[in-house]
């Protein structure tokens, strides 16, 4: 039976399906000018140069990681502590992830943790924006700087996040984004990748399509017959202009639903944060969380965990484990069996989420809160 209270739900209207209709009856229905449109919005809202929108983030990853120059034998040094994406399109990529521990605080990649993990073979560095709050991106770049190595940023669920009045988008070398309905904006599926390089931006449009020398849009609309080349080794990871007109439509409401987001996730902290038994969210001076969930620690492991987790579950309430730790995942456990992760297993084996979404009322975060306060008690 479906909860009651779900984990997350989109905010979708109207709009949305009057934009993705419009595309249907125009006769063009995939990298059309509406991507384009939708990639011009993205990185004039980030403050990037260029945006290049793809099928999905972890497509937006691997071409992001192939475009920094990472491929067979190269080492990429990330974090455990996320969904198993950020390791995956490593290894998409020929490359192997370097897994390296979290600040216990705002689970996000701990730099010295990733000085002490540089090797010969480092050639990038992929944080991750946990949850929605942005990483140490200042002292990762400053690392990477001083290594020569690139920083492929995963700010899947970070889109609006800030850090010291900068948006998340504009800080990395690549920054990649996705918009599955988990997100605080959607286009059903989607990713987008943002840089200030030219020339990687245009390799990223080829890589996408097949790493064809020329787009379909254009050969229409110039009406050559000029054939397109293909120089490299190229992939299908397009973006439909259908999903595309959602995400311009969603762009609009992007700003008030992060606000939303955000009025909730403050009214959470504020009714459960003297609770001895809880940890609420932390957000560091000069960041700002986007809230994709609203992220509690639970003080005793996994088993406390569970024991809540059903007890919320009993009363029509979803709720959702907190982040993995991929290290321990099987593929990844074979790799590397005897690497050992303190803060990351703490902290998979801990945190829990809780419901959050934009038009979330405060009867059902009443709801949410008391049946928690019940099954702690």
């Amino acid at each position: 039976m479906p909860a009651t209270i779900p984990i997350t739900r989109p905010c979708v209207g109207e709009e949305e399906a009057e934009a993705a209709a419009a595309v249907v009856r125009s006769g063009w229905l995939s990298q059309g000018e509406r991507v384009n449109d939708f990639e011009q919005a993205v990185a004039k809202y980030v403050g990037a140069r260029y945006a290049v929108a793809t099928s999905n983030c972890t497509t937006a990853l691997h071409l992001a990681l192939i475009a920094a120059g990472v491929g067979p034998g190269d080492e990429v040094i990330c974090p455990s502590f996320s969904f198993i994406a950020t390791a995956n399109a490593i290894r998409h990529a020929g490359a192997v992830p370097i897994f390296v521990d979290i600040d216990p605080r705002s689970y996000n990649i701990d730099a010295e943790d990733v000085e002490r993990a540089i090797t010969p073979r480092t050639r990038a560095i992929m944080p991750v924006d946990q949850i929605g709050l942005a990483a140490d991106i200042p002292s990762v770049c400053a690392l990477a700087a001083r290594h020569g190595l690139r920083v492929v940023e995963d700010a899947a669920p970070a889109l609006g996040a800030t850090v010291a009045g900068r948006r998340v988008g504009q800080l990395s070398d690549f920054t990649c984004f996705s918009f599955h309905p988990r997100k605080s904006i959607t286009t059903g599926e989607g990713g987008v990748i943002t840089t200030d390089d030219a020339d990687a931006a245009d390799r990223l449009r080829r890589l996408r399509s097949h790493a064809a020398s020329t787009s379909d849009l254009w050969r229409h609309e110039s009406g050559t017959t000029e054939f397109e080349v293909y120089a490299e080794l190229g992939y299908n990871c397009r973006m439909t202009d259908i999903q595309a007109a959602i995400g311009i439509v969603q762009m609009h409401r992007l700003d008030s639903i992060l606000a939303e987001r955000r009025r909730v996730a403050e009214r959470y902290s504020e009714l459960l944060c003297d609770h001895d038994r809880l940890q609420v969210p932390f957000e560091p001076p000069k960041y700002q969380h986007t809230y994709q969930s609203y992220c509690i620690r639970l003080v005793g492991g996994s088993a406390i965990r569970a024991e809540v987790m059903r007890a919320l579950a009993d009363e029509g309430i979803a709720t959702r484990k907190g982040v993995m730790a991929i290290h321990l995942e099987p593929y990844y456990r074979a790799l590397a069996p005897e690497l050992h992760l303190p803060v990351t297993e703490r902290a998979s084996a801990e945190t829990m989420l809780l419901p959050l979404y934009a038009g979330m009322t405060d009867a059902e975060q009443c709801s949410v809160v008391d049946a928690l306060l019940r099954a702690l008690r």
